[in-house]
Order: structure tokens, then sequence, then C-alpha cells
């Protein structure tokens, strides 16, 4: 199977009509013979704004003897080791020749040599010669880029076996019988089709019991994130969160988890039939939820809220058999893991941190601490619990869609079984996984390899340092007296570069972040996750006299091409990964400068937003601001602000154990009851709001005052402005003769 990697070779000479310009071109004939690619280049300058780009080629060969070097050798030879290091920062294998005329290794620094794989003196070998040598080395490097599965899948795709088994398709072949089918086939093309197998084929080793090359890639992935076992999932972090819960909770059993848990964390409470109970973490009036306390992490604080709750206080067992958390919250928040591990070493033996948005934190010192398969030589090793993280492949690192993996630490006494955890594992796997999610996730961890990973995360970290740089320059410019969006984060930002991990600590005695009870040096903010505030609300949840909601700036930058993560009220939110560049966070920052001018000018929608005129032509001739200030006046008057914040705050009554109230909706013993009459009844289903996703209500809980209070005023708005309606998961929309009323199904009394 070819790929296009081509040979770099850099001489000022390498279009030049002279003798020197005539070896390098020979050379260059010859290795293109040789049916490799070559791109050359002519200037160091060149050579710099490579250096990024080194993924691209298969080998780099850079000539010492320019005119340049005539004048200053020494500093160009310290150019030429200033790219050579910038390759090596990202790529500790690929190959690196130098050749000369008169130059040799004698010139050459020790530290500099070490990094080579030859240096060629020019006209003493044939370009032939020189050309396989250089050849020999390129392909030996292509040969060893391919984790194990993924190698095996090109392997078997390219064998051209004729296929017997599913999928149906049969490599492609059924696709290309129809019309349709051709056009489907041409779209994804032939590799992807021919990799698309079952899991009947040997040579590709089987996911379900771990086999073969999917052992192989798993073993290199766990020694890559620094685990004791690894598991490819392909069907998401929702999957992988069942598995762990599946594999370690039992009826009846109490379980402690983070409030801000994702909606699987609590589909497994219901399916395992767990008794939990929950960590509160603070939140602000941006709608932006923070840290869970440190006090919370302490057997003290879960033993009260074991005797607070009369199914926990009833269980035959009190001791909590898993906690899971949230680390890294939707905004960014994370904890110090290695805090929580010794505070509950010996009070929980079984530790889930959900890191589905943080797989990238152990391949940076700049996460020290902060995630969950970092050891801590100060932990007690007694009793050291087993730590479980689930993390989403696809989400910040290079997974396709539905990649995840769970990953574990083995405590000193709770070590994981392998075999018995494999049968949790085979009970929310398909026995038809795709298999090209696990050649995703066998790839996503090898580029993860140092010195590769560090770099990745360490360039996603640069840019989103630079762009809230570069928000904070404009809002400078434009001056006190004028408006801009603003990046939530640390009042004061290092001048370049990445700066430490201190930067970011949330700390007790400022302001910015809003939450209470936050002790200093337990959390910080992850730079990569940048939340935008849009004017109108303060962090005290004060209503300015006019306000640009965000769902406004989301739906136009929408249509200019820019797809935001999550809105909030005043506030969205962008992610940072490592497919982010320069030249898309600054069509961000030109797109917020375009909504600005608009704004301002008061601009009619259908000039501005003309996709969303055309489906709301209500608002069409409205003014940009206008509209603004209209949503933003409902939002004022609802005080939507502090409804929100006091909602996920409020205390709610847990009036049946979460699996026994789904019991009742699947024995339809369960009515739907309109919003203005279900204060005081028992939910069947999640409640959840979006944004953030987080569930408000789950099954078995009773409604309060604060959350039926929202949930009107989510019906209050969707009926006043079409096309910016807040999605409420569980609470159900019924039109009659064109009135749109809002129930949830509630437990019968």
């Amino acid at each position: 199977m070819k790929f296009k990697f081509p040979v770099v070779i850099i001489d000022e000479d390498f279009r030049s009509e002279n003798i020197s310009g005539s070896g390098i071109r020979d050379l260059a004939d010859a290795i293109s013979a040789l049916d490799f690619e070559i791109l050359g280049l002519t200037s160091f300058g060149d050579l710099r704004s490579f250096a990024p780009q080194a993924s691209r080629a298969c080998c780099f060969v850079l000539s010492i003897d320019d005119d340049e070097f005539a004048d200053g050798k020494q500093d160009a030879i310290a150019q030429i080791d200033e790219f050579i290091r910038a390759i090596r920062q990202r790529n500790a294998d690929i190959p690196i020749f130098l050749y000369g005329e008169t130059q040799t290794a004698q010139q050459i620094p020790l530290s500099l040599l070490r990094e080579l794989h030859g240096f060629i003196h020019m006209f003493e070998d044939t370009p032939e010669f020189v050309a396989r040598y250089i050849v020999r080395e390129a392909q030996k490097y292509l040969n060893a880029l391919a984790p194990p599965f993924f190698k095996a899948l090109m392997h078997y795709a390219e064998d051209s076996s004729y296929s017997w088994h599913c999928p149906g398709h049969s490599g492609g072949v059924a696709f290309l019988k129809s019309p349709v089918g051709q056009m489907f086939h041409q779209f994804f093309g032939e590799n992807m089709l021919r990799a698309d197998v079952c899991n009947s084929v040997d040579e590709l080793g089987q996911l379900l019991d771990h086999t073969g090359p999917v052992a192989e890639s798993e073993l290199n992935a766990a020694r890559i994130f620094s685990c004791d076992h690894l598991f490819f999932v392909t069907n998401g972090t929702s999957t992988s969160n069942k598995i762990v819960w599946h594999a370690n909770v039992s009826p009846g059993d109490v379980v402690v988890v983070d409030r801000n848990c994702h909606k699987s964390v609590l589909h497994s409470i219901i399916m395992t039939g767990a008794i939990p109970v929950f960590l509160r973490p603070s939140r602000n009036h941006y709608g932006i939820i923070g840290p869970i306390p440190r006090h919370a992490f302490t057997a003290e604080h879960i033993n009260q809220l074991i005797e607070a709750n009369p199914f926990a206080r009833a269980a035959k067992v009190k001791k909590p058999k898993i906690l899971t958390l949230t680390q890294s919250t939707y905004d960014g928040v994370i904890y110090n893991v290695e805090t929580i591990k010794q505070q509950l070493t010996g009070v929980i033996d079984t530790l889930h941190f959900d890191e589905a948005w943080l797989p990238h934190a152990s391949f940076h010192e700049f996460y020290q601490k902060m995630y969950a398969m970092e050891g801590d030589a100060n932990q007690p090793s007694v009793a050291a619990p087993l730590v479980f993280s689930t993390q989403s492949t696809h989400k910040l690192l290079a997974g396709l869609s539905q990649a995840s993996q769970i990953l574990v630490k083995d405590g000193s006494q709770h070590k994981l079984d392998r075999h018995r955890f494999n049968e949790s594992y085979l009970m929310h796997s398909s026995t038809s996984p795709q298999y090209s999610i696990i050649a995703s996730c066998d790839v996503a961890a090898a580029m993860m390899e140092a010195p590769g990973g560090r770099a990745l995360v360490a360039e996603s970290l640069t840019e989103a340092l630079d762009f809230r740089r570069a928000m904070r320059k404009v809002d400078a410019d434009l001056g006190e007296d004028d408006w801009w969006f603003q990046v939530w984060g640390p009042e004061t930002l290092c001048p370049s570069g990445i700066g430490e991990q201190a930067d970011w600590v949330i700390r007790q005695d400022e302001q910015w972040h809003g939450f209470e009870q936050v002790e200093t040096g337990f959390n910080m903010l992850d730079p990569i996750k940048a939340t935008l505030m849009t004017p109108g609300l303060n962090i005290q949840g004060d209503f300015a006299a006019t306000g640009i909601p965000a769902a406004i700036v989301s739906k136009y930058l929408a249509e200019h091409g820019i797809i935001i993560e999550k809105t909030g009220l005043y506030s969205f939110f962008i992610m940072f990964t490592i497919g982010i560049t320069k030249g898309r966070w600054n069509s961000m920052v030109t797109e917020l400068q375009q909504f600005k001018d608009d704004y301002d000018h008061n601009l009619p929608i259908y000039r501005v937003m003309p996709e969303f005129a055309a489906k709301h032509p209500e608002y069409a001739a409205i003014g940009l601001q206008d509209l603004c200030q209209s949503i933003h006046q409902m939002y004022r008057d609802y005080d939507v602000a502090r409804v929100t914040t006091d909602m996920y705050l409020s205390e709610v009554e847990m009036a049946m154990i979460p699996s026994q109230a789904w019991a009742k909706m699947t024995d339809k013993a369960v009515e739907r009851v309109s919003v203005d009459e279900i204060e005081g009844r028992i939910t069947a289903m999640l409640v959840t709001p979006y944004p953030p996703g987080i569930p408000l209500m789950v099954p078995g809980e009773r409604f309060n005052t604060t959350v039926v209070k929202y949930l009107k005023f989510v019906r209050d708005f969707n009926a006043r402005f079409a096309g910016f309606e807040t999605y409420v998961h569980g609470l159900i929309a019924e039109t009659d003769g064109g009135k749109t009323e809002y129930f949830v199904d509630v437990v019968m009394e």
C-alpha cells in the first residue's frame, strides 16, 4: 500500500545551474527512480517553516555546504541544529541525513551528530548508491510507523481476500451494484470498505476476548498511557462507564457519585440497582459547573451523606462500592487526583474518573497530579484503591467518533481480574464492532508516543493561550468605553508561551471563577477549554441593562462556518484539541469582530443570518441588536441566571431508588402530568437541560419549587422565541390546536 511521504531535500543550489545543483538533482532523480516522491526546498527559511510539518515526510536530507556557511559557519550550524531539535521534539525516529562537499562530520557538534542517521559526502559514491542508502532508512521508518492492529488491518485490506463473511456489502462490492451505492463507494473510498470486516477474520484478532493484534495494540496503548490495563471500546465513553459499573457494582450497593456526572453514569445506577449518594459541585452564575470541595472527599463527609439518605442508611453494607468523579468538567475544571486518592484510601476501594474530556493530560507535565493514571510515591501502599479512567479518544485526541478506552491502574491489594471484568465488557459490547474505530484507537495511542504526544499537547496549550492573548489585545484596543467578548479564566496571563500549572490553579482569594468553597491548589482550569462570555451578565448574577445572549452569537457563527461545542445563557465553549490551528482560532476572532460590527450597526437578521431568517421569517426584519435585547430582557425578567444556579444547588429529596422508579415506568405505573402540577411528584425519567446536558433530576427524586420554576420558564421562553428553544430531555412537549403544553412522566400516586 503506497503512501505519500516525500523525501525532503534542502539545498540552496537545488535549482541552480552549477555542479552542486546538478549533483543534488542527480540524487533526487535516483531517489525518484526508487518510487519515492521528492520535495526540494532551497532556503533555510523554508526549513524552519517546514519543521512543524515533519509528519508529512519520510526523511530529511540537509545540505551543510551552502554559501551562507562561509561567512557564518557556526551560526548556520546553530540554525540547522535548531531545526533538527524542532523535528525531534515531535518525532524521534524520522531519518535525518546531512550531506556536504567540503564539510565533514569533523565540523559538526556531537550533540547534532547524535540526531542523525547518516552523513553523506557527495561525489564519493554514485547517486544510485546513496539513494538506496537513504530509501532503505526511509522505508524502515515507514514500516515501523503503524501500530499493531492498524498494520494488520491494512495488510488484510491490501491482501484482496474474497469475503464470505459479514458485513453484507462484501468489501464494498454490494455498493457497486446501485447508483446511490456507487456514490457511497466513491465518497468513502475502497480502503475504508475493504477494512470494514467482522470478527471472523482471525488474523486481526478479537476485540471481545482481546487476542491477536487487538491485544498487542491494547498492550501498546497501556504502555503509552502509563496504566496496567487498557481496553478499547467502540461505542463511546457512555458504554465505557457502563462497563466499569457493571463490573464493580451490585444491586443495593451504596455508591458515591458526582452530581455533575454524565447521564451514562446515572443509567449505570439504574441498571445496577445501586443506591447513590451525591457529591454536589459548586456553580457560578454563568452556569459554569465548578468543583466539589476538598472536604467532601473524606470519610466523615461521605458517612454524613449516607446517614442523611434513608436508603443508604438502611443498606446492608454502608461502605461505598465505587466513587465516580467527572475529571474535567465541560468548561475544564479539574481536580488534584493524587489528593483524592490519598484521602479516600481505605474509605472506597474502587475509584472511577470519567476523563472523557482529559485523555491528553498524561502527556505533558503541565497536568502533573491532575489525571487518574499518574502514580504517587507517597500514596499509602497497604490499601491503595483500584483506579479506573474512561476516556473519549474521539474528543481530544485523534480517534473516530465513538472511539473510547478504559484505563486501569491496579491497587496494592485491589487488582483487576481481567477475565471477570471481560464479562461486563461483553455485556455492553457489540459482537460486530467497527474495525475502523478500533484502528483509530490504535493510531490515536501511537500518535501520543513520546516525544510526539508531548509536542501535540504543548501545541494545543500554546494555541489556546495565544487565542486568549489575542482576545485580550482586541479588548484593550477597543478601550474601556466599548464592549468585547471575554474569555473566562485567570486575570493574569503569562506574556508568551505556556507558562506553569500554578498560573491556572483556582484560588480561594480570587473572584474571576465565581465559585464558593474553593480550596487553593485542589483544582485548576485546563487552558485548552475556552469559555467565552458575552455582555449582559456578571459573575454575581446581576443583569446589565443591555445584553447579548450567547444563543444568538452561536447561530450567527454557525452561518459563518464556525460550529460551537456548547452554548449557555451568556457563554459559549470551544476546545483547543490537537487538531486546532492558528487559522481556525484567528477565523474565530475575525468572525466575532464581524458580529460586533453587525450588532453595533443593528443590521437586520435577514442580512446577517439569512438561513435562520428563511426558517423563521418573523425575525427577518428585526435588527440584530434589537433581537438580542428582546431575549436579554426576558432572561432578566425571569432572573434566569439565579434560577438555573439555584436549581442545581437546591436540595432534592430522593423518594425512591432510581432503579425502582425506572421499574415503575417499565410497568406503566406512571402518568404524564403538566408542569403546573408536578411539584412534589416523583419523576420517572431523567430531566436534563441542554446546555449543559447534566441531569437535573434522577428517576426517584421529587420535584421542588425551584426546579418547577425553571421548567415553567422554559415553557414560556419557548412559546415566545421559536428557533431559540431551550431543550430539556424529559420535558415532553405536546401541541394541540396550535397550543403547546409541557409534561413530565411521574410515578403514579
